[in-house]
């Protein structure tokens, strides 16, 4: 393992970026924010990164107790990745980077890779309210838990229970939303968001 490269500078900004500034590390940790994954399923879903930086980014963040690796038991028998209680405090960084973010982002263009559960932490952001949030997209299904303090924050499909809120809506009405060009009540309003369920969420976005 590489020693780790270090700014020497007495600066907790600096401190930080010694462990996070490297090329696609804070991209592995909103990938797990969605709880455990395997090696196979971080490759697939960060477009662009070869095998031998994503297993180098993997070990200097295990090294500096940003996660963790453990093998499933049988029949998985895999490993796979999860974030530390010092890798999920992360969570506002990415979510400040994303609101900062949002004026860059402009229309998709024909280059760029999309996963649906991306949209996950703009739309965490706009959410008020605790519960599990289902939302459909014409790329595919995920789940939210807002207000969640420890465990994952999204996850890939349907909700593994029953949602507290569902959401539906097209890509256009997500793209405007993650750009910060509309909130998420006022494409609800609009009639662009439709929302379902009885919980906490669910109401706050149709009485907002």
């Amino acid at each position: 393992m590489s020693p780790r490269r270090s700014y020497d500078q007495y600066c907790s900004a600096a401190r930080a970026l010694d462990l996070v500034g490297d090329r696609w590390t804070l991209l592995i940790v909103r990938e797990l924010l969605a709880g455990p994954r395997r090696y196979t399923d971080l490759h697939a879903d960060l477009p662009g990164v070869s095998t031998d930086v994503l297993a180098s980014r993997l070990k200097d963040m295990e090294r500096d107790g940003l996660t963790s690796r453990r093998r499933l038991p049988p029949p998985g028998a895999a490993y796979v990745y999860e974030l530390t209680g010092r890798g999920r405090e992360l969570l506002p960084v990415l979510q400040a980077l994303g609101t900062w973010g949002e004026g860059e982002l402009g229309e998709r263009r024909p280059t760029d890779a999309v996963r649906a559960h991306w949209f996950a932490l703009p739309l965490l952001r706009a959410l008020q309210g605790e519960g599990i949030v289902e939302v459909r997209l014409e790329e595919g299904e995920f789940h939210l838990y807002a207000g969640a303090e420890e465990g994952p924050v999204y996850g890939d499909g349907p909700a593994p229970g029953e949602a507290d809120a569902q959401l539906a809506m097209d890509a256009g009405t997500c793209e405007a939303v993650a750009r910060g060009e509309m909130t998420l009540t006022d494409a609800v309003r609009a009639g662009r968001v439709t929302v379902t369920g009885e919980g906490t969420v669910a109401k706050a976005l149709r009485e907002a």
